[in-house]
C-alpha cells in the first residue's frame, strides 16, 4: 500500500494517455448516468466550475458536458477510488445525461436474446 491509496492528498493515477474514468451518478436518485473519461484539463475545469467536464476520445478535445444541449451535470461531490484511478461524480442533471436523449446511457439490458429496454 502507498499513500496515494489511504492518503488524504489528491494524486491522480492516469492512464498512458493521460485519462481517468469517470462514472456519473445522479445526486437524488443514484442512478449511475453515464462512464466518461477525464484529463488533467478536465478534472480542474470541473473542480473550478462545478459543472463536469470530461475529454472526449473521439474528438480528441475537452468538453463541458452540455454545452450544446443545456444538459449540463452539476457537480455536488467529487469522490476519487483507492488507487485514484477512477472518479465517481455526484450530480444533479439539467436533463437527459445520454446523447441520445434518454437519461441515463445505461437504457439497456443484455439479456440472452439481445439487448431490450430498460423502463423506469
Amino acid at each position: 500500500m502507498c499513500d496515494r491509496d489511504k492518503g488524504l492528498v489528491l494524486n491522480p493515477k492516469y492512464d498512458a494517455n493521460g485519462l481517468i474514468t469517470a462514472v456519473v451518478t445522479d445526486a437524488a436518485t443514484g442512478e449511475v448516468l453515464m462512464l466518461a473519461h477525464m484529463n488533467a484539463d478536465a478534472l480542474v475545469k470541473t473542480q473550478e466550475t462545478g459543472i463536469a467536464h470530461f475529454w472526449s476520445r473521439s474528438r480528441e478535445k475537452l468538453w463541458m458536458k452540455g454545452e450544446t444541449s443545456g444538459h449540463v451535470l452539476r457537480v455536488k461531490e467529487l469522490r476519487i477510488d483507492c488507487d485514484q484511478d477512477a472518479l465517481w461524480v455526484i450530480a444533479d442533471p439539467a436533463g437527459p445525461a445520454c446523447h441520445t436523449g434518454e437519461r441515463s446511457c445505461f437504457f439497456r439490458r443484455l439479456t440472452s436474446d439481445g439487448l431490450e429496454p430498460v423502463s423506469g
